[in-house]
């Protein structure tokens, strides 16, 4: 029992291990030349000119999120897509309620006016 628990002790200390291997390796790996050029403000490859604080419309967070809830459904249809043989009746009504839920979502936000790209 205890040798099952190896494998994933391993895996933990790998993945802990790796990126600070990493990180630290291009730390004292790296060139460092600063100067002035390269502590500049850098967007877009043009000089900033006035005020860099832009406020956006709350809209394009609103969209941002009706776009995550819809990724997070595809997540959630892909392995029930793959075990439908086997889950029989009860689940494809569950999912068909998942379905219905997440339609009324996207009923709301159309109606809201949240997915108008203004």
């Amino acid at each position: 029992m205890l040798s099952n628990y190896t494998f994933i002790g391993i895996f933990v200390v790998v993945a802990i291990a790796f990126p600070i291997i990493s990180l630290a390796l291009a730390y004292f790996i790296r060139p460092k030349k600063p100067n002035a050029v390269k502590s500049t403000i850098y967007e877009c490859g043009l000089e900033t000119i006035g005020e860099t604080w832009v406020q956006f419309r709350v809209q394009y967070y609103i969209y941002a999120l009706v776009f995550v809830v819809f990724d997070v459904e595809t997540i959630f249809l892909y392995p029930w897509a793959v075990a439908y043989d086997k889950l029989g009746i009860f689940a494809l009504v569950e999912m068909f309620i998942f379905l219905v839920i997440l339609l009324g979502g996207l009923v709301y936000a159309w109606r809201k006016g949240a997915l108008e790209w203004v």
